[in-house]
């Protein structure tokens, strides 16, 4: 056979980032075969893919993640959106921004109360994210609040989009709620969780009032950093209210009264 018809020693050509992958999971470099991808990186994509349609359909264990919470010692009380099934949940949003009417009655009959930082976690678009890393997120939570501060019953919610915190959140009287729910998966991230923080919750609050943390996992944002910077922001939302008029600066050295680094400051 004539060297023109052999084939070349490798059918992948390599990209020249290819170095960058060490820094992140973003799908990067990939190189590429011929005028297509590689094998191998199609099959990964596909992969991904899967593992990000799975976490959307999986549906949440509630009974097993509040066995789980009433273990750590956390008190616990589950409530459904008006979204009946998961098809509805994905075709109509609005459903899942209000809670079912008998969760509605359930819950004005509980008798409990919201404390000041009242925590709802929903299944969200990922209940693989509230299933791993929901409970260490609280865990670190309580162990950061902010002294005399009480935390309320950690509502357990199906179904559930961001805005059902403030349908539970005004029910309960709550001067702030934190909802822990499963971010839309991406291809590096099928188990990411957020938080969003509202001050005064009501129905009808907007986005532009609220302050989200985003993407806790071990692999992007570590549970201690995640719940002192959750504190930080309820503390300042005490002040100010939460939304865009309140900036995250949790990072940024504390002053004190002489502009001097206050070590004392969360």
């Amino acid at each position: 056979m004539s060297d023109a018809l052999s084939p070349p020693a490798t059918a992948v050509i390599a990209d020249p980032w290819q170095a960058l992958r060490a820094h992140t999971p973003a799908r990067i470099a990939l190189g590429r075969s011929g005028v297509s991808l590689p094998t191998a990186e199609q099959l990964a994509f596909g992969s991904a893919h899967a593992l990000a349609r799975d976490a959307v359909l999986r549906p949440l264990d509630v009974p097993a993640l509040e066995a789980a919470l009433r273990a750590e010692g956390f008190a616990t009380l589950s409530v459904h959106s008006a979204a009946a099934d998961r098809a509805t949940y994905l075709l109509r949003p609005d459903l899942g921004r209000r809670l079912a009417e008998a969760s509605r009655a359930a819950l004005a009959n509980a008798g409990v109360a919201a404390g000041d930082l009242l925590p709802v976690v929903g299944d969200g678009l990922s209940s693989l994210a509230v299933a791993r890393h929901a409970l260490p997120l609280l865990r670190a939570l309580r162990e950061r609040l902010p002294a005399g501060w009480t935390l309320g019953p950690v509502i357990v919610a199906q179904q559930a989009r961001v805005a059902l915190g403030d349908d539970i959140g005004e029910l309960l009287r709550a001067p702030l709620v934190a909802v822990l729910i499963g971010e839309r998966p991406g291809l590096s991230s099928p188990d990411s969780l957020g938080v969003y923080l509202t001050a005064a919750p009501r129905r009808g609050r907007s986005d532009a009032e609220r302050n989200c943390i985003s993407n806790i996992r071990p692999e992007g944002l570590a549970y201690g950093r995640a719940a002192h910077k959750l504190c930080w922001l309820a503390q300042a939302a005490r002040r100010g209210g939460t939304g865009v008029r309140l900036k995250d600066m949790s990072d940024a050295p504390a002053l004190d009264a002489d502009g001097r680094p206050d070590r004392r400051a969360p």
